[in-house]
């Protein structure tokens, strides 16, 4: 018994000075950041920071070829209270379920059902998603990291700042077919 412990504490040690060698490693990342002490009074469109963006009804045909847009309706980040009151602000939108990375835009999440005895049928809107654009028409790339994301930098004033942007639909492959729509996404405010 007590060979065999000595063979077992032995083993143990032998194993205990190989280890650091069997997981050598080949290199170091260095994760840099700051956490911001800026802070500001966020407010949408209609109020708060949580609202909601109503696009136009538009008919399938304005939507017929890939890349077709349609229902450009214009949205604002309203930012008051800013601590500093100088400087620059901007958004990043957050990339999630809803965000299609190879396009840059916003899928539809309402998905089509059919009729039950106890719900009428949905039909979700085809072929379509929402595509963002900062206030000077150009397109935001969802999903992208912040920098490659191209969302505007805007200078606070006293402040304050307003952050424009448009919201449109767009047809992704193929025409547009009718049905509703619905997407989200979140974002952050970003002091760069």
């Amino acid at each position: 018994m007590k060979h065999l412990k000595a063979t077992l504490c032995a083993a143990a040690a032998t194993l205990a000075t190989m280890a650091p060698q069997a997981f050598a490693a080949d290199g170091t990342i260095t994760f840099t950041g700051a956490v911001s002490g800026q802070t500001c009074t966020v407010n949408g469109s209609t109020s708060g920071s949580d609202f909601t963006v109503a696009l136009p009804a538009v008919r399938a045909a304005s939507l017929d070829a890939d890349g077709d847009t349609a229902g450009r309706t214009p949205f604002t980040i309203a930012l008051t209270s800013c601590n500093p009151t100088t400087g620059t602000v901007a958004v990043h939108f957050e990339t999630g379920a809803n965000t299609d990375v190879v396009t840059g835009r916003l899928r539809n999440t309402v998905v089509t059902t059919a009729a039950t005895e106890t719900a009428a049928a949905v039909t979700g809107a085809g072929n379509v998603q929402v595509g963002l654009l900062n206030a000077d028409q150009s397109a935001i790339v969802l999903g992208a990291a912040f920098g490659a994301q191209n969302s505007q930098t805007v200078a606070l004033a006293s402040g304050a700042a307003n952050l424009q942007y448009y919201a449109q639909y767009v047809a992704t492959g193929a025409a547009a077919t009718a049905g509703t729509l619905s997407t989200s996404t979140t974002y952050t405010i970003v002091y760069p």
